[in-house]
């Protein structure tokens, strides 16, 4: 995942990489703190060798100016990757404050460095991620999920998924088929539950989807169940009468999370429309559909920074099983790593 994306980081990571280079030899062609080897300024080694084994080992100051075009350079990567502008804007920022006018004495490589600076400015960005298994060991049962999202995003398809993972780890589930309008909804998700084998319950076509969802929570209360999972109608946030339908939903499940659904590839797109949909019924966490196919990133990147909510998972395939839970940590890896 994140092709595009990881190859624009590697370039900047060189980039800046070779403004700190810049930097620090000149203060090399005066000689060798006592005791380090003495390294050579002209080789026969790729500038790619010569950023990851070059060895600071005086003090160095970098000032704004001498990194000024590398994080240019960043700043427009980052953007060309669908990367919201402000979160753009706080990791240039972290860049720049962690590099910048700072004393430094480092016995460590110059792309280990950077490297370091990149790796704590994207955490800072990305969030924590959500733990749902350990949402619902830590709360009463039943733990009531409710879905929501745009049309054709994949909610519905989401809901299985998750469905599917939840009964891996060991809890069991039942989905309230609550998209009662959309034609062959009610099938799409029947034939989801029979082949994932929870249990499913829903009305005909038509009926309201509060009453659905209600029967679904008080099913779940009758048989211990540990998780209903309700799906909905996709809706546009601009269409008043569907967002008011959702709100009435709301007001009836009572639902302990909301889960924003939307697609990795919509880019910025996917960040707007959850911040309305945020603003309206409310959003306590977000799933990405399709990061496999989205190989610029910006929507993983900036939707937990921007909205304030946590991602929970990347949707990585067709399969029930190709659901990823969000871990900031391997997705920075991912980005940075030299695998």
């Amino acid at each position: 995942m994140f092709e595009g994306l990881r190859e624009r980081l590697q370039t900047a990571r060189a980039r800046i990489g070779s403004s700190i280079q810049a930097v620090a030899a000149p203060q090399k062609e005066h000689g060798e703190a006592p005791g380090l080897p003495a390294q050579p300024l002209h080789s026969s080694a790729t500038f790619a060798d010569k950023v990851k084994t070059f060895v600071i080992d005086r003090e160095l100051i970098i000032t704004d100016s001498e990194l000024a075009g590398a994080l240019s350079d960043l700043e427009i990567m980052l953007l060309e990757s669908d990367v919201a502008l402000t979160v753009t804007d706080a990791i240039v920022g972290h860049v720049k404050r962690d590099l910048v006018g700072s004393h430094r004495r480092i016995g460590q490589s110059v792309d280990a460095l950077v490297v370091g600076t990149l790796r704590r400015a994207l955490l800072d960005v990305l969030g924590k991620g959500f733990d749902l298994s350990e949402y619902i060991r830590s709360h009463e049962r039943p733990v009531k999920i409710l879905f929501t999202g745009v049309n054709g995003t994949g909610k519905t398809t989401t809901v299985a998924k998750v469905g599917a993972f939840l009964k891996k780890q060991g809890f069991t589930v039942v989905i309230g088929a609550g998209d009662t309008y959309r034609a062959g909804a009610i099938e799409q998700i029947d034939v989801h539950a029979e082949r994932i084998g929870i249990k499913i319950i829903q009305h005909q076509q038509g009926a309201d989807p509060s009453a659905v969802l209600f029967d679904a929570v008080q099913y779940a209360i009758s048989h211990k169940i540990d998780v209903v999972l309700a799906d909905t109608a996709g809706r546009l946030h601009t269409k008043a009468n569907l967002m008011n339908q959702l709100e009435k939903i709301r007001r009836v499940m009572k639902p302990d999370l909301i889960v924003y659904v939307d697609e990795a590839v919509a880019g910025n797109d996917a960040i707007v429309r959850a911040a309305e949909f945020d603003k309206t019924v409310g959003a306590d966490v977000v799933v990405l559909t399709k990061a496999d196919m989205d190989s610029r990133g910006g929507a993983a990147i900036s939707i937990a920074h921007t909205i304030g909510k946590p991602l929970m998972f990347l949707g990585t395939g067709q399969a029930y099983d190709d659901i990823m839970p969000f871990s900031p940590h391997a997705v920075v890896e991912e980005l940075l790593g030299d695998g």
